[in-house]
């Protein structure tokens, strides 16, 4: 039966020898089924006898040239009858070509088996390929799905091409396994769609894809890329195993993207994840450079490998569970004949990598291809990562954002050298504000100097004892007391540390930490350093308050 509404054809013949049936002179190519040779005529125009006679003999067989045949549900329906084998009851479709066929109604391709199928290009209504197998490469690059596209737990072996197809209705692909790399790049979901549960031993490629529904997709696979990718409406993905690159990803609505702690299940049982599963089920977003965080939320998810310079709005990323970025090396460290040991906190992928490039051992080295940022771009970065962790009342872990964007600060040449030299000062003394330990151990070494000081040049020889002398004059008598000029000690300078001289010190030196005079006579000598006291050390016991209040902070 020939299948009617079958749309008129370009202007342009295909390349291969076509049927041409209906053609006229407002369409002179007419009909672009290919020929079922020795007929002039493709599968869906061929007379009924000639069409039988033919599926009579076909059998299970290898290469099937169906290209541009339009198929009616009947019509579709004969060639899989046709097809079928008879030991197992599944049609078996062998390199078959199904490019530019047209499918009307229904296609029901439910556990049939391929191998080295093409459908690029080819339009459907309504299809369903539940439980079918693909032992060679599935090629849909091109297709159109006007109505449903149903692929429920079909098995593809081999790697799977939707690149630019379009999904008009429902896609659904729950169950279905991939054993190679599934392509969807540039496809197009107008409607809700679920993409998965499905397992993909390669990559799962979404790039530039559109979705203008909302979309639910599970998949365990190495890595998903969704650079470029549109999404239109709501979005949730549920990973396993995979690193995600989001890169110049669109996202005008809530997506959320979550790490799925246990194996998918479908109709109540497990999904079998072939060799991902010797691998970590963890979660990585591999980059999210120029896609807009404004509506990202990221779930458990790993970001110490995650690219996040050019961001957009990523003091509005959102980041709930236990999302680890990557940790300052341990231990010591060497650059030429210099040993340091790092603080301890989390640090941006593109840090590490300028840190290796500029020499450091122990940090992480760029990948091949991927830029080093300098850090006068790195600063920003972590700026807008700290204002996201302070506007979800995140005070103590945005601490380790806001000394990131110091360093960078610090190390940007670009900057007025009195500025950094400042910042150095500041991260000496205290950690910017944020290592107390730091800070009480500069104060307690300066309050050890002041009593050092006051014990050796600073207390005098003995405490001055007012003179008081008086004049009697008739019967008026007048007094006059002198408190004489503290004299400076004398002696070897071994004999100033007694246990009397450190008591009156540590006096002065714990009232000018709370800045306050401690009424105790001092030489020349010590009257300066109490006044170098009574300023520096107060300062410091507030830096150690300010990082103490910045790690209990609610």
């Amino acid at each position: 039966m020939t299948p009617t509404g079958t749309p008129p054809s370009s202007s342009d013949p295909p390349p291969w020898p076509h049927c041409a049936t209906g053609a006229w002179h407002g369409d002179p190519v007419g009909c672009r089924g290919r020929q079922i040779e020795p007929y002039p005529e493709c599968l869906a125009h061929l007379r009924e006898a000639d069409r039988d006679r033919y599926l009579g003999y076909l059998g299970p067989r290898g290469y099937l040239d169906l290209r541009g045949t339009p198929f009616s549900e009947s019509l579709l329906r004969q060639l899989l009858d046709a097809l079928r084998d008879t030991a197992t009851g599944q049609s078996r479709l062998a390199e078959t070509r199904f490019d530019g066929a047209q499918f009307f109604g229904t296609a029901r391709f439910d556990g049939a088996q391929f191998s080295d199928t093409e459908f690029g290009g080819a339009q459907f209504s309504d299809t369903e390929f539940g439980g079918a197998q693909f032992s060679g490469d599935a090629r849909f690059a091109g297709a159109q799905f006007s109505g449903d596209a149903r692929f429920y737990k079909a098995q593809l072996s081999g790697p799977a091409d939707f690149a630019g197809a379009q999904f008009s209705g429902e896609a659904q692909f729950a169950g279905a396994q991939v054993s190679g790399t599934a392509q969807f790049g540039g496809a197009q979901f107008e409607k809700e769609s679920l993409l998965g549960p499905l397992v993909c031993q390669g990559a799962l490629v979404l790039t530039a894809a559109r979705f203008g529904g909302p979309v639910t997709i599970e998949a365990a696979a190495t890595r998903l890329v969704c650079e470029r990718t549109r999404w239109d409406s709501t979005a949730a993905l549920r990973l396993r195993y995979a690193a995600v690159d989001l890169s110049d990803a669109v996202v005008e609505y809530p997506l959320s993207v979550t790490a799925q702690a246990a194996a998918f299940h479908q109709s109540g049982r497990a999904m079998a994840e072939g060799e991902l599963a010797n691998s970590d089920p963890g979660l990585r977003i591999a980059s999210l450079r120029g896609a807009d965080a404004a509506h990202l939320v990221l779930h458990n998810v790993d970001l110490s490998t995650c690219m996040l310079s050019g961001t957009v709005h990523l003091d509005q990323l959102r980041l709930e569970g236990d999302c680890p970025f990557a940790p300052a090396p341990s231990g010591l460290h060497r650059r030429g004949l210099r040993l340091v040991r790092w603080t301890a906190r989390r640090t941006l992928a593109e840090e590490q990598h300028w840190r290796q490039n500029q020499g450091w051992t122990g940090w992480m080295t760029a990948p091949d291809g991927v830029e080093v940022v300098e850090p006068a771009g790195l600063a920003p970065v972590y700026r807008q990562l700290r204002k996201s962790f302070e506007d979800s009342k995140n005070e103590p872990d945005a601490a380790d954002f806001y000394w990131g964007e110091m360093e960078m600060r610090r190390h940007d040449h670009k900057r007025p050298r009195a500025e950094r030299t400042l910042l150095a000062l500041y991260w000496a003394m205290s950690g910017y504000g944020l290592r107390a330990s730091r800070a009480l151990g500069w104060l307690l070494g300066a309050m050890a100097s002041t009593v050092l000081i006051m014990m050796l040049w600073g207390l005098p020889l003995d405490d001055p004892k007012p003179a008081t002398t008086g004049r009697l004059t008739g019967q008026d008598i007048s007094l006059i007391t002198d408190n004489p000029d503290p004299v400076n000690p004398t002696g070897p300078l071994r004999s100033r540390l007694t246990s009397e001289r450190w008591e009156k010190s540590l006096r002065v030196v714990v009232n000018s930490v709370v800045f306050r005079s401690s009424g105790q006579d001092l030489t020349t000598a010590g009257t300066y350093t109490e006044m170098a006291s009574r300023l520096a050390e107060p300062v410091l016991l507030g830096l150690a308050a300010l990082a103490i209040r910045g790690r209990v902070k609610r």
